[in-house]
């Protein structure tokens, strides 16, 4: 779908051909302008076609303002009002892509993420929207109409729509373009780290034989909790509930993880006081026996049933209701799903995405300020925030 030529004067140039860039570029299509989404890499939506295990998370049906992280958690409520994951559901049922709901509201494609992006180009080639890929660009500036130079030659437009993503997944082309863009034209930015992201502890408490093991487990740190599976890696741990945590960890404060939620190991250890089976046997019951023959090794004495003391009951209770970790760091955007901060929310338009400094200068999607809980709903934000710059440009 490429088709542009040298010195090309456009109303609207799309840095950025990912979820939030596309759906921009059609809605801004569908108004008669003139579109053209660049793109550095040979493809289009190559973090969507990667994204919940090759079958797209496209959106979450719960999806509201509680769901993001942000400096200010009230700018996303607009663009989320204006397209609702109703809204593009409706699309992907137009396109006749099949689909179910995996949990929580999370709809995921019954084939492939491959459906959401042909989706998405078939939409751009109906709205007109020319596609450049494999195309770079090397300098940004703003005379009246913004000029772009790039690898394809000078081009020229009314509005630019910066769609560049975050820093995560730097194997697929994620670079900091965005960020580089938004400081040439003195645009603040928060600050930034990788974030649904496994989480590293100290070596010194790394227990690689735990390495693979998932625990249905409650996590916790300040006023948030996820219930999902922990999983157990060389480093430390990820898993969903792992990766929900981390939008929220800090390091200098430990992660409580309640490994039996549901249950109380107290009351269960006392209607049981009466056997002399060994502790670490009867909590293998509830746990993995590889996790219970480790974890006990160093938080709770092995000892027969029947020789456990009120204390000792309350130290077991403890241990598996209420197990502090501490992490020391991330597995760094190699590994994470979103980059957490970005764009300040307070340079920019919450109905159009636009800046407040730069007319025509327009930021979407993961490279804003705005970050989404594990689940389907940084995609939503992406089709949200497009939608919301699309019908402006």
């Amino acid at each position: 779908m490429s088709g542009t030529s040298r010195n090309v004067d456009l109303d609207v140039i799309i840095i950025g051909g990912g979820a939030a860039g596309l759906f921009c570029a059609i809605q801004a299509g569908k108004r008669g302008r003139k579109v053209l989404v660049i793109e550095h890499n040979s493809q289009v939506g190559k973090k969507i076609l990667i994204s919940g295990g090759g079958r797209c998370n496209f959106t979450n049906l719960g999806t509201s303002s509680e769901n993001f992280i942000s400096a200010n958690p009230h700018f996303c409520k607009s663009a989320l009002a204006g397209f609702a994951p109703e809204d593009f559901v409706r699309l992907v049922r137009k396109h006749r892509i099949d689909h179910y709901e995996k949990k929580l509201g999370q709809l995921f494609c019954t084939e492939n993420s491959r459906r959401i992006v042909d989706m998405l180009l078939a939409e751009c080639e109906a709205a007109k929207v020319k596609i450049e890929v494999s195309c770079k660009v090397s300098k940004i500036r703003r005379d009246g109409r913004f000029v772009l130079e790039t690898t394809r030659g000078t081009l020229t437009a009314e509005s630019v729509v910066i769609a560049t993503g975050g820093s995560s997944y730097p194997k697929i082309g994620a670079t900091d373009f965005g960020y580089r863009t938004a400081r040439q034209f003195g645009i603040d930015r928060t600050k930034m780290r990788p974030s649904l992201v496994a989480l590293v502890v100290e070596p010194e408490t790394r227990d690689s034989k735990l390495a693979g093991i998932s625990i249905d487990s409650l996590v916790s740190t300040g006023k948030h909790a996820f219930r999902e599976n922990i999983l157990f890696t060389h480093r430390g741990l990820s898993g969903p509930a792992i990766l929900q945590i981390s939008n929220y960890w800090d390091r200098n404060e430990p992660v409580s993880i309640d490994l039996l939620p549901g249950e109380n190991v107290a009351e269960l250890l006392e209607a049981n006081l009466g056997r002399a089976q060994k502790t670490s046997n009867f909590l293998a019951e509830l746990l993995p026996q590889r996790f219970v023959d480790s974890f006990g090794s160093t938080h709770f004495p092995n000892k027969p049933l029947n020789t456990l003391a009120k204390k000792e009951v309350d130290q077991i209770a403890s241990a598996i209701h209420n197990w502090k970790m501490n992490f020391i760091d991330t597995e760094g955007y190699d590994r994470a799903e979103v980059t957490l901060g970005g764009v300040s929310t307070k340079e920019l338009s919450s109905q159009t995405m636009e800046s407040r400094k730069i007319p025509g200068l327009y930021f979407i999607g993961e490279v804003i300020d705005v970050t989404g809980w594990l689940g389907g709903y940084n995609f939503q934000w992406a089709w949200a925030s497009g939608f919301a710059a699309g019908g402006n440009v």
